[in-house]
């Protein structure tokens, strides 16, 4: 039976040559030149430590970052950005976890999705993804069309294809 695999992985290179694009960039702008910034990729938890001088220049640093990630191939929905960062002295600080892996409440809604659909598929959760089987590849395509059209908020991929 031909089968697939929906899965939410960051590639910890992709992350990190991301960070350090962005360090680059952002030291050589003009309008931040002689501020305190500061970008650390914990890669055992996949969390990023922020440090800016303003909320602004915050709110800049996490543009940078964010479009440069894309062009990396990391979905922006990626950052958990839902955190408000804090002042700490003269100081912004601001913790931005990176999702990777499904999550079990993630992995209930991409199930409840497809059997919602009414496809002749089966989706069942193992660990951090959903494995999605069926009689036709044609079947298997239309979950996929339809996880990319439908707005989870989550940074999907599709591999191990199988028939």
């Amino acid at each position: 039976m031909p089968s697939f695999d929906i899965v939410s992985k960051v590639e910890l290179q992709a992350l990190d040559n991301a960070v350090n694009v962005t360090t680059r960039e952002i030291s050589n702008r003009f309008d931040f030149k002689g501020s305190h910034l500061l970008i650390e990729l914990d890669k055992k938890t996949f969390q990023l430590k922020l440090e800016a001088d303003d909320d602004m220049k915050m709110r800049q640093l996490l543009d940078v970052l964010v479009s440069r990630a894309n062009k990396q191939g990391i979905a922006p929905e990626a950052f958990d950005l839902s955190k408000e960062g804090s002042q700490s002295g003269k100081v912004w600080r601001k913790e931005v976890k990176v999702k990777n892996g499904l999550a079990q409440d993630d992995a209930k809604k991409v199930v409840k999705l497809v059997k919602d659909a009414g496809l002749k598929v089966q989706a069942s959760i193992q660990d951090d993804l959903v494995r999605v089987t069926g009689k036709k590849i044609d079947d298997l395509q239309e979950v996929i069309q339809l996880c990319r059209t439908s707005n989870l908020g989550l940074p999907l991929q599709y591999v191990n294809m199988r028939d």
